[in-house]
């Protein structure tokens, strides 16, 4: 473990280069060890591939203070230390205008019920969110869906877009320019100002497409609408 001074109100842990589901569970038990230590002025923990950064209110505490408690804490311990993660279910509506790059993996011999197979109804890792509120960057893709983002990248995708992108899936929460290859979109929304949490999920987290047809699209859309509808999560224990 590597801390270093982020700025004048953050400190660094890094774990090293290595981007796997063993590092993401080493800085998801160190996130969460340091939120049950409860230390006075750290406002924020955030996680990246393979670090985390802790922000504190320097009126409270300083970076000098939380690197020696950062110092103190024995990784080894935290790493066998089991933890509670949530599999959040997102329905997608597959192809067609939601979904208008499918096609494109014809190039690679896959059909496009060969791609909406191979990308629903498996647990995908939330390794961070980045780029904006609730997007998340997914691992466990299958590789025969790794797919190089796009050339030229559009300039505006709708909100709840789901797509590829490298070796990565993941999902648009806010209307937005971008270069995935959009495979479906769900009538969900990934944040909600108005929802508690206002973001479902967080690194550690697993997420599972599911298909729908548009029918159910228009209904589940609906039901958000009316306030009636919701998300299918279910508590499960990291091995």
């Amino acid at each position: 473990m590597k801390v270093s001074r982020y700025s004048e109100n953050s400190v660094t842990v890094y774990l090293g280069d290595d981007i796997s589901e063993e590092t993401n569970k080493k800085l998801v038990n160190l996130k969460k060890e340091l939120e049950d230590q409860a230390h006075e002025g750290v406002t924020e923990i955030v996680i990246s591939y393979t670090s985390l950064i802790v922000y504190f209110d320097v009126f409270k505490t300083s970076g000098e203070a939380l690197e020696k408690v950062l110092g103190e804490i024995d990784l080894e311990a935290l790493q066998g230390k089991p933890f509670e993660y949530r599999l959040v279910e997102i329905p997608v509506c597959y192809g067609g205008d939601y979904g208008p790059d499918l096609g494109r993996f014809e190039e690679d011999g896959l059909s496009p019920e060969d791609v909406i197979d191979m990308h629903s109804d498996t647990e995908y890792l939330v390794y961070m969110l980045g780029f904006m509120p609730g997007f998340p960057y997914l691992g466990g893709l299958d590789e025969k869906l790794f797919k190089a983002r796009l050339d030229d990248p559009r300039t505006s995708i709708p909100a709840g877009s789901v797509g590829i992108g490298g070796k990565q899936t993941g999902m648009y929460p806010f209307t937005s320019p971008g270069g995935w290859n959009l495979l479906g979109r769900t009538p969900i929304p990934l944040f909600d100002e108005e929802r508690d949490p206002q973001i479902l999920y967080e690194a550690g987290d697993r997420i599972v497409f599911k298909s729908i047809d548009e029918a159910a699209y228009n209904k589940l859309e609906e039901q958000v609408a009316s306030g009636e509808y919701e998300v299918n999560i279910t508590m499960r224990e990291a091995e």
